[in-house]
């Protein structure tokens, strides 16, 4: 494409060029977690200099259309995005749907294993093999998490057989083992591995990722895990009682549970 015109001010270029390429997303010509063509490729295109292109592609990034990973490229951001409540991110189905989503799952493997993530080692897990059940949650058919969760291997098999349709904590209380505390621990970090699998992204892409430890009414279940979720398609909320609207004390409640 070379209809941008030369003479026109550099404003006046980088702006074509955003334009260009908000047209093109809007026209699927790049879809959602696609690359956009490098800096050197769009320059040739549309006959500008790199530092105009790269303005444009600022400018898109700032306004969220695009999103840059470092090392891999530019990429269409996922606009559609997923609210949870903090509280009620693991489960359940009733919760999902009354925040305004279908939730579906897939189970990927139910195995025996050690939990061998080192950032996990915040909880102390058992250094003993667990039962691992991993799958991918699905809302209204877009994958928005990734889920390794750790139990007890004795867990009777007729809870088993369930979590391959349920949330494993849906599974636990139809089974009067009652979920007590929840801890969660919330940063971010690249995505790797599976991740890359399921949401279709690039190695490195930013991910939201909890890590959570459940105890139960039953002490010989208690639930490690491991969520991983693209920043572009979830992001989680929390209610705040009046008592802790102030700075001290969020952080002082913040610091009590880190």
């Amino acid at each position: 494409m070379s209809n941008l015109q030369l003479g026109a001010s550099a404003s006046s270029l980088h702006e074509r060029v955003r334009e260009e390429l908000i047209r093109r997303v809007k026209a699927g010509v790049y879809g959602p977690g696609d690359p956009i063509p490098s800096t050197a490729l769009l320059s040739e295109e549309f006959g500008v200099s790199a530092i105009t292109v790269k303005r444009a592609l600022r400018d898109l990034q700032a306004a969220g259309t695009l999103t840059a990973v470092p090392g891999k490229g530019t990429f269409v951001k996922e606009q559609r995005r997923f609210l949870r409540e903090l509280d009620v991110w693991m489960s359940s189905m009733d919760n999902a749907r009354r925040l305004g989503f279908m939730p579906t799952l897939e189970l990927l493997s139910i195995t025996r294993e050690k939990i061998t993530d080192p950032s996990m080692g915040v909880f102390n897990p058992p250094d003993s093999a667990m039962l691992c059940v991993r799958k991918t949650i699905f809302a209204d058919g877009v994958p928005i998490m990734y889920d390794a969760a750790y139990l007890s291997s004795d867990v009777s098999d007729d809870i088993v057989e369930e979590f391959g349709e349920r949330f494993v904590t849906d599974a636990l209380e139809r089974h009067a083992i009652i979920i007590k505390n929840t801890r969660l621990v919330i940063d971010a970090a690249p995505a790797t591995g599976k991740a890359e699998e399921i949401f279709g992204i690039p190695n490195g892409y930013p991910m939201l990722r909890r890590l959570y430890m459940i105890t139960t009414s039953n002490p010989g279940v208690t639930v490690f895990g491991l969520v991983v979720s693209p920043f572009d398609r979830l992001a989680c909320s929390i209610n705040l009682p009046g008592e802790a609207q102030n700075l001290n004390s969020l952080l002082k409640n913040n610091a009590a549970v880190t």
